[in-house]
């Protein structure tokens, strides 16, 4: 509590009324690693293929869940995004996008990325880059391994 009053007053005393928002650190694609978040990345969408549809727009429920699973890359990899509800109409083949905090969950043993509650998927100006598709990091099976310190 006495440390947020001290930078609170920093701010105050340097003419700034409220901190100053930091600007997003890009990540590619071939640094993702397993349980890391918090990623920026701008990456073209390869493909879309819609896993689940759960509920009608003009049906009785009130939510519809849909789930598609997008290859999405840039110049270094590509990996599986998982698009959830209305995600999953921003992901058009072809198109560039920037999604902002994504995470990496684990699905069956290899990284998928996703964007949550937390994060926000934009649509963005098409990227001059074109995608290394021989680099799926979606390919790579992970194990988890207890190590026992001695």
């Amino acid at each position: 509590m006495l440390l947020h009053l001290l930078q609170f007053r920093s701010f105050v005393k340097n003419g700034e009324s409220k901190p100053g928002l930091r600007k997003p650190v890009f990540t590619k694609v071939e640094q993702l690693r397993p349980g890391t978040s918090g990623h920026t990345l701008t990456v073209k969408v390869v493909s879309t293929k819609m896993v689940l549809q759960k509920g009608r727009a003009d049906g009785p429920q009130v939510r519809q869940m849909r789930i598609a699973e997008c290859l999405v890359g840039d110049e270094t990899g590509m990996i599986i995004f998982t698009a959830r509800n209305d995600q999953v109409d921003l992901m058009k083949e072809g198109s560039t996008v920037v999604l902002r905090n994504a995470k990496i969950d684990m699905f069956k043993g290899s990284m998928r990325l996703a964007v949550d509650k937390w994060g926000r998927v934009e649509v963005t100006e098409p990227a001059s880059f074109t995608v290394k598709e021989d680099n799926n990091l979606s390919l790579i099976e992970y194990e988890l391994v207890n190590v026992v310190e001695e």
